[in-house]
């Protein structure tokens, strides 16, 4: 009987891509095609009921319920001229992925049927929000949950091949008013980080409004064939190979990234890319990435609300279409030990509505100390709560990735590059003059800051919070992450720094201090301030782990504990200055990342003893025992086999430790899952069950490689790694 490893091959080989053709020649033709944007509104709505929603989206003004009527009429009348028979509430619960509930349009009306779509069906919809989670926020028994549309992210049309949805993206709360999702937190986030932007803006340019915060995540993943991915019950079940030996062939020629892209994955991106860009996701760039069967998209920046809509819409659609090609997509962390995991790189700026890049020095005294002001304030602002950046970025998944090699370190430092780190030494040590000049330039000796281009800093993929030209880099954000968590952290510390600052600047001018000298003064005491977090080297090497632990920064490189970081005093002084969370929130939130931690690596135990005990150690035994009546035979002929003999009792040794550590892990298990308290759960499991992760795929691994080929059920990296 043909084993399931060899069927997966067979298939994996013989693969045919589809054919895929382009709606049009022109990208530009079909972008946005399925999106209810500006446009399509004009082309729908009155201009007064336009010109309302643009405000609202703009201004966050309230819509009434007559305008929402003939909002959701213009939107009913553009999706079914689509073909759409059905909508949704889009929203993004706490589980990680997203989540919707498909409503007709159909309605029964006497003796026929109308299509209906009120003002109170767009705004709110009731899912039943019980099996959710929500960290005690809610019991059980209480099943309602609230979606409310979020008018500053437009509706889209999703499409499959049995029919066509209209998308709504909300915000998901509890009945009592708490945020069940990601989105609330970070709107209120966007919204605190605006004001407190706009009023320091106010020092330098009266006619700025309004601050954006702008985002481009880079998206790395990995594809499978299905067949493989299959035969594989680790990576169905888990996203990760919890066991395999490394190719002799991995990434170590380097060959493959940037490389040319393999036909049957060009197609698949051209695919996914298709209809990414007709959702209205600007995807820019894609490349091989840096491991085998490795890749790599990127869009264009948009502001920060829809980036992130949008990457959680690509990751959705990346998986879809995928299955169309026989592809499975990886994204977890660190699919397969030995290369380079995956991660979601976050490109953030500050945007003001007048078009000023907040983060890009500018050619004037004036224009520089506007970039000096957000420039240094970010840096304090990641300085004041490391910890609470490090948590944000935390997941089992990714403890697996950070700092192995191919990512940044758990310690939470900045890069600036040599040029503007020097800068900022050289003003720490300047002195401020208190002449009044005519160009206004009121800093002795001040150097003078370049503008900065590009590639005016090197990069560095060592460091978790980079500045890159003209924006910071945030590196440390898994690749199955929602980014929607980090940015709401980030958001939210910059917007407390930002009302810090202008509280202390305010204080000098109220003192008699000139607004420049305020400014400065300010600016020079943050940097000194916040030298620790900057860092310009190897941030892999064990000296720096020294050098960090002497300047006082954390090194948390587990999730439990480092999820610690939400609960403390400054946290909760930030969410209450911020608005973001209340405390009831913020502990259901802890409670849940917690909970998500200790049931993966649940999960992950539970497989792993599943395949040992029905896949990898029967194959060794059925090996062995093929061995032995080798052994038997040749003895009964009088030839000695010394050979298979050793063979015989290295798979024995293997064997014993394998069924032995499965067995002690399973018994830790249960001790672990009696523990009440989430906390010393999660701790137990990362630091008692997981514990045996290790020794077990050691040893079953080193039976991969004795086992004899044909015998051996699971596919091997060799034949995971390398598609044609």
């Amino acid at each position: 009987m043909k084993s399931l490893r060899t069927i997966a091959l067979k298939e994996a080989q013989n693969r045919i891509s589809p054919e895929v053709k382009s709606p049009s020649s022109k990208i530009s033709d079909f972008f946005g095609a399925n999106v209810f944007d500006k446009k399509k509104m004009r082309d729908f709505l009155s201009k007064d009921v336009y010109e309302k929603l643009i405000s609202s989206i703009n201004q966050g003004e309230l819509i009434n319920s007559d305008d929402a009527n003939q909002i959701a009429t213009a939107m009913k009348a553009w999706a079914m001229s689509a073909g759409a028979t059905h909508y949704t509430h889009w929203f993004q619960p706490l589980t990680g992925t997203t989540a919707e509930k498909h409503d007709s349009f159909f309605e029964p009306s006497g003796d026929g049927a109308i299509e209906k779509f009120a003002g109170s069906a767009l705004v709110q919809q009731e899912p039943d929000a019980s099996s959710f989670p929500n960290g005690g926020i809610r019991n059980t028994f209480e099943a309602r949950g609230y979606t409310a549309w979020d008018p500053s992210s437009p509706a889209f049309i999703m499409e499959s091949k049995a029919g066509k949805t209209l998308c709504i993206p909300t915000v998901f709360v509890s009945y009592t008013g708490e945020a069940l999702d990601y989105k609330a937190p970070l709107l209120k986030a966007l919204a605190s980080l605006d004001k407190a932007a706009v009023d320091v803006c106010q020092y330098f340019d009266k006619s700025i409004t309004k601050v954006n915060a702008s985002l481009g995540i880079e998206q790395e993943y990995f594809l499978v064939d299905e067949s493989l991915f299959n035969a594989r019950p680790d990576l169905l079940l888990t996203g990760r190979a919890l066991f395999g030996h490394m190719s002799a062939k991995g990434q170590q020629l380097e060959d493959h990234y940037f490389g040319s892209i393999p036909e049957r994955v060009f197609t698949y991106m051209v695919d996914f890319e298709n209809e990414a860009l007709k959702l209205g996701i600007p995807l820019k760039t894609r490349h091989n990435e840096v491991a085998p069967s490795q890749f790599e998209c990127a869009p264009i920046y948009e502001e920060i609300n829809l980036a992130i809509d949008h990457n959680q819409l690509l990751m959705d659609l990346m998986e879809k279409v995928a299955r169309r090609h026989h592809f499975r997509v990886l994204l977890h962390e660190k699919p397969y030990a030995g290369i380079n995991g995956s991660g979601k790189h976050n490109n953030w700026s500050l945007i003001t509505d007048t078009g000023k890049n907040l983060l890009a020095p500018g050619k004037t005294p004036k224009n520089n100390l506007m970039f000096l002001t957000f420039f240094v304030n970010t840096i304090k602002a990641v300085s004041e709560h490391a910890d609470l950046l490090r948590a944000s970025i935390a997941s089992v998944s990714n403890d697996h990735r950070l700092g192995a090699n191919e990512a940044p370190p758990a310690i939470i430092s900045i890069f600036l590059g040599s040029q503007l780190n020097d800068v900022l030494d050289e003003i720490e040590h300047s002195r401020i003059s208190k002449k009044i000049k005519e160009d206004n330039a009121l800093w002795l000796g001040i150097p003078k800051i370049p503008q900065i281009l590009l590639d005016n800093t090197d990069r560095n993929r060592t460091s978790p919070f980079a500045f890159t030209g003209n924006k910071f880099e945030l590196r440390a954000v898994g690749s199955s992450a929602n980014s929607s968590a980090p940015m709401t952290i980030l958001n939210a510390i910059m917007a407390e720094q930002l009302i810090k600052f202008k509280a202390e600047v305010d204080k000098l001018i109220k003192k008699g201090d000139k607004k420049d000298i305020a400014l400065l003064t300010v600016i020079k005491k943050y940097i000194k301030e916040s030298k620790s977090i900057r860092f310009e080297g190897n941030g892999y090497s064990q000296e720096w782990e020294d050098e960090a632990a002497a300047r006082g920064l954390s090194n948390i490189k587990t999730t439990p504990k480092a999820l610690d970081a939400y609960l403390t005093e400054k946290s909760a002084s930030l969410f209450e200055t911020t608005g973001i969370y209340s405390k009831r929130e913020i502990h259901a939130r802890h409670e849940i990342m917690l909970e998500n931690f200790y049931k993966k690596l649940q999960i992950e135990a539970r497989v792993m003893g599943e395949v040992a005990n029905t896949a990898i150690i029967p194959a060794a035994i059925a090996y062995q025992n093929s061995l032995i009546a080798n052994v038997k035979g040749l003895k009964e002929l009088g030839v000695e086999s010394k050979s298979s003999l050793d063979i015989v009792k290295k798979l024995s040794e293997h064997l014993d430790i394998v069924k032995t550590n499965i067995d002690a892990m399973l018994e830790e298990r249960k001790v672990t899952n009696k523990i009440e308290d989430t906390r010393e759960k999660a701790i137990a499991y990362d630091e008692k069950v997981k514990s045996y992760f290790d020794l077990i795929r050691y040893h079953a691994d080193k039976l991969e490689q004795i086992v004899d080929d044909s015998v051996w059920p699971l596919p091997k990296f060799r034949e995971l790694l390398f598609m044609k």
